[in-house]
């Protein structure tokens, strides 16, 4: 027998479990071989790596999916020039000069951008501000043009925004999607996503902001597509005007499964924030129709909206004081003024068809009715900023629109404003908030779209801290005392986004959390689970958990922990990381759990204080705030819910 057919002979013993037989022993060049040697060379044993063999997303990647360019019919007429590549460069990490002319640069970059510029009217006021002469054969864009020229550029831009609200905007200047100068504008996004694109470094999306504003209320939606250009190209944007578009978001969705038939390419969409949607974002009674929602809008909705983005620049959407009474941190970045164009004053019975949070309850209420939940999102947050600049750090805050950049004038200026109304909002109200953190496992657009369609994401206001959240029915107080709570989290249970369902006898669900402090940011003051729930009543109900905290500090009777503090220093735009903690982690079990009631559950992590982009202008530009304005900010994320279904 030769040596290589006494190996081959070895190995098939091993592997069948036999026991050996006695060999004699054989010395080569590389040593002695036995079979105690043997035995352990060919051994069926677990890797001594704890990472080897790992196949889920081992760390959050952070983006924006809501960014707009000079593209944008309203960015640009309030003087951004940047385009989609700026906008790229700069989400990369790329130092760039800013539409009002002082260089920006982000701490650090971002993985990946979606630039979503409007539906409507793409592309047209770069090409006025270039002085296309197709545009400047209407003398009314003529003038505004000249206008725009000799410096005054902001009567001109609230001239075109007038004009286009009232429908009286010159042909010239209305760019259809039919039109070539209109699928010039999309054909170049697209190849600037192409151009920038950079698997596993980078990611650059292909989509746009459909644009619904129909009276002011806002129902915009972000379309992301999952495709590159061989597939997007094929399609324009859906737009709002009639008759080849629609305001109406179940003609978006029709349009979505139209552009996947055709291509057999993916594309999903992301709510607007819908604080200035009037109540008309998460409806129980359709605004188009004025009846109940029925099975189709609810099976269309949950087919195509997967995620829902609960926070940005013009205020924050998770809860609101009103509806969450109970709730000490529910009145944050708050924005309840009106509509999108503040020409209707908001009342408090729009506040619930608004909301993140009575919008999931909602969501448990239409599912009981009709057998799905059109409700069932996952959360992001993003920008919206309309500057080309993802700069969403309070430090290094470069506001929403081109005249909010950087400026001593900003802290006092006024941003919105209705005589009829009576509405203003100032400058400062405008939030430097937020950014989306997907859980993928590459850095490709299919990975990360994947995630968002899984609904594997979480919002932050600003902040990269690390967040899991997994449900399950088998977590112990042992498995927090891992340093690897992924390995844990998806063996023994669902990530964010996920679903548990019909609960074993005698079991409630169980839930690991963790969270580790963005490396340059503040430690972190606690973790919280929200819980919603149907009763069986159709009533629902809601109840917020303090889970696990930084410090010594104890839970009252209530189960609540007191404040944190802060070590906040306004005037010098300081502080110190000497309270709270700069991880948390823990098991936490529902200790109210009735297993016949629907019920969701997300993580809310709130860090401690710290200064708010408004104290380190007034330490900048030595302005002075105007009396009521926030100093200072608790930064926070919010986890995709993982939903109890019996």
């Amino acid at each position: 027998m030769n040596r290589t057919s006494a190996k081959l002979i070895l190995s098939v013993f091993l592997s069948l479990g036999a026991a050996l037989p006695a060999l004699p022993q054989e010395t080569t060049d590389i040593g002695t071989l036995d079979s105690a040697k043997a035995g352990k060379a060919f051994a069926n044993k677990p890797a001594y790596s704890p990472y080897a063999g790992r196949n889920f997303p081992t760390r959050p990647l952070f983006g924006d999916t809501h960014l707009h360019t000079g593209a944008s019919f309203d960015a640009g007429a309030f003087g951004a020039r940047l385009t989609p590549r700026d906008a790229y460069r700069f989400a990369r990490g790329e130092e760039i000069m800013a539409s009002s002319g002082q260089p920006a640069k982000l701490s650090r970059p971002l993985d990946f951008l979606v630039v979503a510029d409007h539906s409507d009217n793409m592309g047209m006021f770069p090409d006025l501000f270039a002085g296309k002469p197709d545009v400047l054969a209407d003398p009314q864009a003529k003038t505004w043009y000249d206008m725009i020229k000799s410096g005054q550029g902001g009567t001109a831009a609230l001239e075109i925004i007038f004009s286009f609200g009232k429908g009286t905007l010159p042909k010239s200047m209305i760019y259809g999607p039919d039109t070539r100068p209109y699928k010039n504008a999309w054909q170049d996004t697209i190849k600037a996503a192409e151009e920038y694109n950079d698997p596993g470094r980078f990611t650059a999306f292909i989509g746009y902001e459909w644009t619904s504003n129909t009276a002011g209320n806002n129902l915009h939606r972000n379309v992301v597509f999952r495709d590159n250009a061989d597939k997007a190209d094929q399609v324009v944007p859906y737009t709002t005007l009639k008759p080849l578009g629609s305001d109406n978001p179940r003609d978006l969705w029709k349009w979505m499964q139209a552009y996947e038939d055709k291509t057999g390419g993916n594309v999903l969409a992301i709510a607007h924030n819908g604080n200035l949607s009037n109540g008309r974002m998460f409806p129980l009674i359709e605004s188009f129709t004025g009846k109940p929602v029925d099975k189709e809008y609810v099976e269309q909705r949950s087919r195509w909206e997967r995620l829902y983005e609960t926070t940005q620049t013009k205020g924050d959407g998770e809860a609101h004081p009103v509806l969450s009474p109970n709730d000490e941190f529910a009145d944050f970045e708050t924005w309840d003024f009106g509509n999108l164009d503040a020409s209707v004053p908001k009342t408090p019975d729009m506040l619930e068809f608004e909301y993140t949070r009575s919008a999931l309850k909602n969501g448990l209420k239409l599912e009981a009715e009709l057998g799905t939940n059109p409700y069932k999102f996952g959360l992001v947050g993003s920008s919206d900023a309309h500057t080309g600049l993802a700069a969403m750090e309070e430090e290094n805050f470069f506001g929403k629109t081109t005249p909010q950049e950087p400026s001593p004038e900003r802290l006092t200026a006024t941003f919105v404003k209705d005589a009829k109304t009576g509405i203003t909002v100032m400058d400062w109200e405008v939030g430097a908030s937020g950014y989306a953190a997907v859980w993928a496992a590459e850095n490709t657009r299919e990975s990360i779209w994947d995630a968002m369609q899984r609904r594997e994401t979480y919002a932050t206001t600003g902040t990269r801290m690390a967040v899991r959240f997994f449900g399950g029915w088998d977590f112990e107080p042992a498995d927090a005392d891992s340093r690897n709570p992924g390995a844990i989290g998806y063996g023994k249970g669902v990530a964010m986004g996920g679903d548990l369902n019909a609960a074993p006898d005698g079991k409630a669900p169980t839930f690991l959390v963790a969270a580790l402090k963005d490396p340059l940011g503040a430690n972190l003051d606690r973790y919280q689970i929200v819980k919603g729930w149907l009763d069986d009543d159709g009533a629902t109900h809601e109840q917020v958990y303090d889970v696990v905290w930084g410090g010594d500090r104890k839970a009252g009777a209530d189960g609540k922990v007191p404040p944190v503090g802060s070590t906040v220093d306004v005037g010098n735009a300081t502080w110190t990381n000497t309270i709270g903690a700069p991880e948390l982690i823990a098991v936490w079990k529902d200790p109210d759990f009735q297993p016949k009631l629907r019920a969701f559950y997300y993580g809310r992590v709130i860090e401690i204080p710290t200064p708010r982009w408004t104290a380190y202008d007034a330490r900048r530009f030595g302005t002075k705030p105007l009396e009521g304005t926030r100093m200072t900010v608790a930064e926070r994320a919010y986890t995709s819910p993982i939903w109890y279904t019996p």
